[in-house]
């Protein structure tokens, strides 16, 4: 009896011990992602399963990061002449869209085989197309440098139309435009694709953004601000900003209309180096160090950075 009530204690020691490994195990998820030196990121977006994009602004590659084990692989090789700003993931396709900074054009990769699948090329003018967000029915551009932003439609299966099929939309209503400042960057939109959300950079300011007709709503923060405001998520009725230069993200809590909001707390983090855009997985944000102002060096490190959402 006595050796039978030792092997039992033993037996449930040892299942203890069991599902202690693999809690551990389930929570390894690394806080910090490494990516190439010199790679000089600043777009960041989810993919499928535990993926993860980064995409360059040195030589317009992105890299596919595996947030279970840390590893990265190169998805899209160097773009000669092109960079990558802003990144936006589609499931439906696996279409990668990326903004294509000074360059005026918007980028579409396959991430089955790494390959273009068009260029969208919005302007000539001066220009910095600068972030990306698809909803069902469209990929939406920012640009810093024009009050306006470009809209690319999708079909039904996330497929893009001809290269020259694009509208661009006039930023009116509350917006202000800054001459020779960087104005509208980060963008978001409701699941339904009815809202669209943007911040303006220069004057730290947060809009509601109507998609069919540009009209822009100020969001009331009671008197804050957002300064350098760059990549923006939503999460319902929580919209995340990253102040880069700030090395925070403020965590705005929006009111049932979206139309105004409260900043309830501020994200920070010691490995924090000029974060500038997130994506989510989970209860996780990853924000991705752009380190603007550290040389681009082949000894530059650049990483991935995990915090928990407030």
């Amino acid at each position: 009896m006595i050796k039978r009530i030792v092997f039992i204690s033993s037996l449930i020691m040892a299942l203890t011990l069991g599902v202690i490994q693999v809690s551990a195990q389930g929570e390894s998820f690394p806080s910090i992602i490494p990516l190439p030196n010199e790679f000089q990121p600043e777009g960041i977006a989810a993919g499928n399963g535990h993926d993860l994009y980064a995409g360059s602004l040195g030589t317009g590659a992105v890299y596919r990061a595996n947030l279970r084990t840390g590893e990265t692989e190169m998805v899209v090789p160097k773009q000669e002449g092109r960079i990558a700003v802003g990144l936006a993931f589609d499931s439906r396709s696996s279409f990668l869209f990326v903004a294509g900074g000074p360059a005026g054009a918007g980028y579409v990769y396959n991430l089955e085989d790494g390959s273009t699948v068009d260029v969208f090329q919005f302007t000539t003018e001066p220009s910095f197309v600068n972030d990306v967000v698809v909803t069902q029915e469209a990929a939406y551009f920012t640009d810093s440098f024009r009050p306006v932003f470009y809209r690319v439609p999708l079909s039904s299966n996330g497929q893009v139309p001809d290269s020259s099929t694009f509208d661009e939309i006039e930023l009116k209503g509350d917006f202000v435009f800054v001459p020779g400042a960087f104005n509208s960057n980060g963008i978001d939109a409701t699941a339904n694709g009815e809202s669209l959300f943007i911040v303006h950079s220069g004057r730290g300011e947060l809009f509601n953004v109507d998609p069919e007709t540009g009209c822009a709503s100020l969001i009331d923060l009671d008197g804050d601000a957002v300064p350098n405001g760059d990549g923006i998520l939503l999460d319902g009725k929580t919209l995340y900003v990253v102040q880069n230069r700030l090395n925070q993200i403020a965590v705005v809590q929006l009111d049932a209309k979206l139309s105004s909001g409260e900043i309830v707390g501020l994200m920070t983090n010691p490995e924090f180096d000029v974060p500038t855009t997130i994506a989510e997985f989970g209860n996780s944000l990853y924000a991705v160090n752009a380190r603007f102002g550290t040389p681009p060096t082949p000894d530059t490190e650049y990483d991935i950075v995990q915090v928990t959402k407030e």
